[in-house]
């Protein structure tokens, strides 16, 4: 297994972004930082004077000028379309699969549905033709990609009776929201909270689990740490999970909230790296990479610091998890930490918990060469999950 001195400080799907960001932004973040104190120490004499004396009423706001108000109309239109584009792009992506003899075991449907603050989240799902569900698989895909990625594993789990419901985060695939811009990870956990409210209350009775993949993985993790959340679970999966992102210097991480606020929107050329390969199998990178609804541009501030801000809440709480979980990771990945998995593992209060470590494998599990294999893993552990809940709902009785 990699040791930690091997980890090369990369960060979720984002692929060799955040690190690049901050090292690039350490001069300017210091420099503003200085600016800061000093427009703090410069203002607040001139406060205290100010209260100090007789109070008037305040001028009315000056409007905005023509200028600004035509600039804002441009940016929203601007990202209006491209949400359209993208939308379209999502309708198109093939959902469908025929078995060997042509016959199409499966009905599946794209919707939007609507989030915590009212965004227009593009959505899928895969329900098999006939006979009884076992379970709901919710997917909650990674840092700059989409649900539509999904669609072979959710034949699997079609073929084993299972459902899928998918949901593409706000800035992504095609939902609403600009490309590959994050403005909060916790508006995305929220949002991932009402969808499993919504599958089941589409599915009553039916059991549900979680899956995310990367940051998605962060995304779901911290869902389940919510009690309303968990109540409504019968477990989560977690492939490669985003658990341990730093940045190169302590002083980024302190300034790095001022600039997110400053210029959240921001992307830096500089770490416009495509990064380490995230398969062994090459039809999946060029597949990935060459999908015009996979982010492949610069990561932009706030969404930079948004992860490192997610990493950082679960490092400070894995021993308040409960939720019945199974995380995998490949050894090889650079991307994020199987080292931060076995911590995950080792230090997570859950009863019934597993872990599996594939030897030399990648970020992306499920498209490396045995996907088949991994996706048949994730299957197991939950009908392991749902033997263990139906033995305990008998003991109940008995």
């Amino acid at each position: 297994m990699a040791t930690a001195g091997e980890m090369e400080p990369l960060t979720s799907g984002a692929s060799n972004r955040i690190i690049p960001i901050l090292r690039i932004l350490r001069t300017p973040l210091i420099i503003l930082q200085s600016v800061c104190l000093y427009l703090v120490l410069l203002l607040f004499p001139r406060r205290r004077r100010r209260c100090s004396r007789q109070i008037i009423p305040e001028a009315a706001a000056a409007p905005d000028s023509p200028k600004k108000i035509s600039r804002r109309r441009s940016v929203w239109r601007r990202d209006e379309e491209d949400t359209l584009r993208r939308r379209a792009l999502a309708e198109e992506v093939d959902m469908g699969f025929e078995t060997g003899d042509g016959e199409i075991r499966c009905r599946w449907s794209t919707s939007l549905f609507f989030g915590v603050r009212r965004n227009a989240l593009f959505c899928r799902s895969w329900l098999p033709v006939s006979g009884e569900l076992k379970g709901i698989l919710i997917i909650i895909h990674g840092l700059n990609e989409h649900s539509g990625r999904y669609a072979q594993f959710a034949r699997q789990l079609t073929s084993c009776s299972f459902g899928v419901y998918a949901m593409d985060w706000i800035g992504h695939g095609g939902s609403d929201g600009l490309h590959g811009y994050v403005p909060s990870l916790d508006q995305v956990v929220a949002d991932t909270g009402a969808f499993l409210e919504k599958a089941r209350s589409e599915n009553p009775g039916v059991p549900c689990f979680l899956f995310g993949h990367s940051t998605g993985g962060a995304v779901v993790l911290k869902a389940a740490t919510d009690p309303h959340i968990e109540e409504m679970l019968e477990g989560i999966v977690l492939t490669s999970p985003a658990l341990r992102v730093k940045p190169a210097h302590p002083i980024v991480g302190a300034v790095a909230p001022i600039f997110s606020l400053v210029v959240p929107r921001f992307q830096f050329k500089g770490a416009n790296k495509r990064g380490i390969p995230v398969s062994r199998d090459p039809a999946a990178l060029l597949a990935k990479y060459s999908d015009p609804l996979v982010y492949t541009g610069p990561i932009r501030v706030r969404t930079g610091h948004e992860i490192l801000r997610i990493s950082s809440y679960l490092l400070r709480n894995f021993k308040s998890v409960t939720v019945p979980f199974f995380v995998l990771h490949g050894t090889a990945d650079k991307v994020t930490d199987p080292l931060a998995s076995q911590d995950l593992y080792n230090e997570a209060a859950s009863k019934f918990k597993d872990i599996k470590l594939y030897d030399g494998f990648l970020h992306d599990l499920l498209f490396e060469p045995e996907r088949e294999e991994i996706a048949g893993d994730i299957i197991n552990w939950m009908e392991k999950r749902l033997r263990v809940r139906a033995e305990n709902a008998s003991a109940l009785v008995n």
